[in-house]
């Protein structure tokens, strides 16, 4: 089944590469908020990917759910794709689609908890046709869109916020159709934050830095 497309309309932001000494351009200065003014549709039953083999049992601690995809206009990025709590989700360009495969894992998933599904998230916006799940090496479910395993970040502020666009050329904010949303690029690339301590490694962790970062 074909998927429908989303055109993600830039909303005026030119990206200026030529730019120097800035950590982003003022343009593209991340901004919350969003338009969760849509009504939810249950999820394809069957979105979940079929794994080559069967993987062993979770292994993984407990980590929240997200329990729906909501396609929402945030200002200067337009159409993207927020959880059940409006976190803004990434894709990771040295992850695959075809075949599906996470390659963030350990700390880089501690500051990319990956959007972990239990096979039947809510959709708004969002074709249930390019919905699909990936088996991830503890045994936990991700979600992927266009096969693309998609991801929290947790220096995002707050719900709406988008600051992981762009981190290290290889993050990126995705799109309901899947693909990169390049409307908007902060240049130069910024820093990923630090790995967050033991104790806050669970759920949705506050941000612990935008200094130097972490770099994987």
């Amino acid at each position: 089944m074909a998927a429908r497309k989303f055109i993600v309309t830039p909303a005026g932001c030119a990206v200026a590469a030529a730019l120097t000494g800035l950590a982003a351009l003022t343009g593209c200065a991340p901004k919350g908020g969003y338009d969760a003014g849509q009504q939810q549709a249950p999820a394809l039953v069957n979105a979940e990917a079929t794994p080559s083999s069967a993987p062993p049992a979770s292994t993984a601690p407990p980590q929240p759910l997200t329990e729906s995809l909501k396609a929402v206009t945030i200002p200067k990025m337009g159409k993207v794709v927020v959880d059940q709590k409006g976190w803004v989700l990434y894709r990771f360009d040295k992850d695959t689609a075809s075949p599906s495969k996470s390659t963030c894992e350990g700390k880089c998933a501690q500051v990319w908890p990956p959007a972990i599904t239990d096979g039947n998230p809510e959709l708004a916006g969002v074709d249930p046709a390019i919905v699909g799940t990936v088996t991830r090496g503890d045994g936990s479910r991700q979600i992927t869109l266009a096969g693309w395993p998609v991801y929290r970040y947790i220096g995002d502020p707050k719900p709406g916020a988008w600051k992981g666009q762009n981190v290290g050329g290889i993050w990126f904010v995705v799109a309901p159709t899947g693909k990169k949303n390049l409307t908007c690029l902060p240049t130069p690339a910024p820093a990923a934050v630090t790995p967050p301590a033991a104790s806050q490694a669970a759920g949705q962790p506050e941000p612990t830095s935008t200094g130097n970062g972490y770099g994987y």
